[in-house]
């Protein structure tokens, strides 16, 4: 589904992310982590089509990012730390604002079930976004991801900020996603969560991708040794 291959990206004289190659075949939970500055969020942007890679390949669904960007755009969703929605507008409004720039006109029963299966409770949905917490608000991010239909599922730091409850939540609907057969691609910084998460981890440093673990070999201690061994 996704494929990297031998992708540098430089800003300058600083290389951000140096050679990349990594493939996620369908229905896999990827996630990054390494320290800030490390490439992870710079990888993203590649993929997003915000930055263009100097050298190597990036294909989404066979779709070549520096060739067929609004293929690519179709097939994918992004989630960034903090999800930006009309505050003013309700989660059921938001969701049908964003999946009509998708090209998709859902009925107010659609919309409905979209956000229930992204676990927002029915008694929210007509409350306007600035009365969510951060945690319901990503939940409105998965629903948008559900309504496009996406083939790959871009997380950025997606945990960042969420209580205990909400965070674990978080993790189910990931998983879930992923069991409906999408891939997931998740940047983050906390390993316990990405243990709980993913079924693989890379890990970053200097814009190289260092090692890659499987997250049902490691405890989530052994993945933390193995994380500072390599970036400390």
């Amino acid at each position: 589904m996704l494929e990297i291959q031998g992708v540098t990206k430089k800003f300058k004289q600083q290389t951000a992310v140096d050679g990349l190659s990594l493939s996620i075949p369908e229905g896999e939970v990827f996630a990054l982590l390494g320290p800030n500055g490390a490439g992870k969020t710079t990888t993203l942007n590649l993929i997003l089509g915000f930055e263009k890679a100097d050298q190597g390949s990036i294909l989404v669904d066979g779709f070549d990012v520096a060739k067929d960007l609004g293929e690519v755009r179709k097939r994918l969703a992004f989630i960034p730390e903090n999800v930006q929605l009309y505050p003013h507008l309700s989660g059921k409004e938001n969701l049908a604002y964003f999946s009509q720039l998708a090209g998709i006109q859902y009925s107010d029963e659609q919309l409905k079930n979209l956000l229930l299966e992204a676990g927002l409770q029915e008694k929210a949905h007509d409350s306007p976004i600035s009365t969510y917490s951060k945690g319901m608000r990503q939940k409105v991010g998965v629903a948008i991801a559900y309504s496009k239909k996406a083939k790959l599922l871009l997380l950025d730091e997606p945990a960042s900020g969420l209580d205990p409850l909400s965070s674990a939540e978080l993790s189910q609907l990931v998983r879930k996603v992923a069991a409906q057969g999408a891939t997931v691609l998740m940047v983050s910084h906390d390993l316990f969560r990405v243990k709980e998460t993913a079924d693989r981890v890379g890990i970053f440093k200097n814009g190289e991708l260092k090692k890659i673990v499987k997250a049902s070999e490691v405890t989530a201690n052994d993945l933390e040794l193995i994380y500072q061994g390599i970036v400390v």
